[in-house]
């Protein structure tokens, strides 16, 4: 199963709206196919390990990060495939919360003849697809904060110098952290003030660019900035609110940006749960959010950072520079959103730490 994990892990960020699966076939003691789910999400893992057991196949072992399918999509249920292959043993991580699936396609390779055991790997599995868990549980996709700020929690000095607080290798990791994601979503104030590109330049990997999503109530994005420039090569998208920059939106059209409404929140400001289940609708699963500190504290004021990955330089700049995120309006300690710290790593001179929500 942890073979399984592993080549699960390849397909983050390529496959959404699916799941990223992994699946190992073993034979007579030895692993005769393995598969993971191809870019766009077809073909599945299941089919992919098929495909090369091919006759092998024939009372294995499948070991799968996720229950297969039992529907009619695109493609038949790979459940069925499974049992067709005369595969005898089963072993899933972890169910299917998807309705069409839920429990059927362990039903269906049991109906078949099919030893099934579920469970091995749980928890790995369910972290593993986390944000399709979250689409399909609560339309929205899973929203990863990145950060990279000095010891004292600046982002930049007073006058917004910025680059470079971390090192080459922590770029590098954040570089890999877009492949891994759907989504790349920034406000409009970073927008304004870094010109980012928002893709992916490790050697190898620039076509694991993530969607480019800007949050920008009011449609200030220049249309001669980078992003427009660039969105008929890789996805671009705004979030605005209804009706905003009337005049300027068969420009952003033009340009190939495609704009994403939501109503305003209270008080007139950008619904970022609104927003977020208009990305969820579109098939995301995972959103790396890099900034700024505006769209920072909105999300985490909201409840809507489900990890934060801070990214931490051994140098300090002090209150006079900006912060991570932007007031929060906290006056408790009990109401500060918090989070439990899964790991560190060293990353040249500067740190990674990862964190997950505490529910």
């Amino acid at each position: 199963m942890a073979a399984a994990l592993g080549l699960a892990r390849r397909g983050l960020g390529s496959v959404w709206p699916n799941p990223s699966v992994g699946c190992v076939v073993v034979g007579d003691g030895r692993v005769v196919g393995r598969g993971w789910t191809q870019p766009g999400g077809r073909p599945h893992a299941e089919i992919e390990a098929l495909r090369r057991a091919a006759a092998a196949a024939r009372g294995a072992t499948a070991y799968i990060s996720l229950e297969p399918c039992a529907h009619h999509g695109e493609t038949a249920p790979c459940a069925d495939a499974l049992a067709e292959a005369g595969i005898a043993r089963a072993v899933v991580a972890v169910e299917d919360p998807d309705t069409r699936v839920a429990g059927r396609g362990l039903a269906r390779l049991r109906d078949a003849g099919v030893e099934v055991a579920c469970g091995v790997g749980r928890d790995e599995a369910a972290a593993l697809n986390a944000g399709f868990f979250l689409r399909v549980t609560e339309g929205r996709p899973l929203i990863v904060l990145k950060t990279a700020t000095t010891l004292d929690g600046r982002i930049a000095t007073k006058r917004g110098e910025s680059r470079w607080i971390t090192g080459d290798q922590a770029r590098a990791q954040a570089h890999g952290l877009r492949a891994s994601h759907d989504a790349v979503m920034v406000g409009i104030g970073t927008v304004l003030a870094d010109e980012p590109r928002l893709d992916c330049r490790l050697p190898g990997l620039a076509g694991r660019s993530p969607v480019r999503i800007v949050a920008d109530s009011r449609l200030r994005l220049p249309l001669t900035s980078r992003l427009v420039k660039t969105a008929n090569e890789l996805a671009t998208w705004v979030v605005t609110l209804i009706g905003a920059g009337s005049r300027r939106r068969g420009s952003y059209r033009d340009a190939g940006v495609e704009l994403i409404e939501v109503a305003p929140a209270e008080g007139g400001s950008l619904d970022l749960v609104a927003a977020a289940r208009a990305l969820g609708e579109r098939g995301l699963t995972r959103v790396l959010v890099e900034g700024g500190a505006q769209l920072a504290a909105g999300l985490l004021k909201r409840g809507l950072v489900d990890r934060l990955v801070w990214f931490r330089a051994p140098r300090l700049i002090g209150a006079d520079g900006l912060p991570a995120a932007l007031a929060l309006g906290v006056d408790a300690l009990a109401k500060t959103p918090s989070y439990r710290r899964v790991s560190v790593a060293e990353v040249g001179d500067d740190l990674m730490e990862t964190y997950e929500r505490v529910p």
